[in-house]
């Protein structure tokens, strides 16, 4: 198993960055696109990596948010197959609200309409085939997570605190253990943890993969979060986007070896 990382905020090797993330993932003969992005850089950046977007077998979403989305209508242009994956909780509803402020934050709208038969939703923990599961967040009270991060749902005319529905964890069974892609892990890093340990009953979490959503929390709160994850079974952490480097520093500190940033290019390799 081998997972290219072909959009993140920090540039590499000649490739741009940007706040965003796509990751290019090869198992077991299939050919996966997690994210696309926030623009078109994911096409760009997979042209210097020779990630081939014609031949994607299938794309995932890993939740309704732009710096994800905004490069599904590109990718449904140059791939003209593939199915995408989203949880069946996306719609376009997803908005910054702080005080007088209300800015969009979610997927080009008119997406979903114009592509119906490439789109796929998932629900309950879906199995896409042997060896890849979706598994949705099963934890309780994360429409508090999304009133603190300012970050809120419109539905019908009325505001509610994003509760997250939207966002999924894609999984893939390994040999060692359970490889966990979750890209802004809005849920929590911890509260993923448990989900996917609750589907695969006797699994093992062998690596999480993708950002933290750390950026903006104290040190206090990473270093709580650090020492759970300490707890756990689980062997690397690969970590970028909006984690933030401070966040990442620490979680190193915490850590050690276990934790990577990561940039684009970057590439994870599994015994599959």
């Amino acid at each position: 198993m081998r997972a290219t990382v072909v959009v993140d905020n920090i540039k590499s090797g000649g490739m741009a960055g940007e706040w965003g993330l796509c990751v290019f993932i090869e198992y077991r003969g299939k050919k996966i696109l997690l994210d696309t992005g926030a623009s078109s850089l994911f096409a760009e950046n997979s042209h210097r990596l020779n990630v081939p977007l014609d031949e994607i077998d299938f794309a995932v979403l890993s939740h309704a948010h732009y710096d994800h989305a905004n490069g599904m209508e590109l990718f449904f242009q140059m791939n003209e197959r593939a199915k995408f994956y989203l949880r069946d909780g996306c719609a376009e509803n997803c908005y910054y609200k702080r005080w007088l402020l209300r800015r969009y934050i979610g997927m080009p709208k008119g997406v979903m309409t114009a592509y119906p038969n490439r789109i796929i939703y998932a629900s309950g923990n879906f199995s896409i085939c042997n060896g890849v599961s979706l598994i949705p967040h099963t934890s309780s009270g994360l429409d508090a997570v999304g009133k603190r991060e300012n970050m809120y749902l419109k539905k019908a005319g009325r505001w509610y605190p994003d509760d997250f529905s939207h966002e999924q964890s894609l999984v893939f069974e390994t040999s060692q253990g359970l490889v966990v892609f979750s890209s802004c892990s809005h849920g929590g890093a911890m509260n993923i943890t448990r989900e996917v340990a609750a589907a695969f009953p006797g699994g093992k979490v062998l690596a999480l993969i993708g950002g933290l959503h750390l950026y903006n929390k104290t040190p206090e709160e990473v270093q709580k979060l650090a020492r759970m994850l300490k707890d756990t079974e689980i062997e690397h952490i690969y970590t970028g986007h909006c984690t933030g480097k401070t966040a990442c520093g620490i979680l190193k500190e915490e850590l050690g070896d276990v934790v990577q940033q990561f940039c684009a290019g970057f590439v994870m390799e599994f015994a599959d």
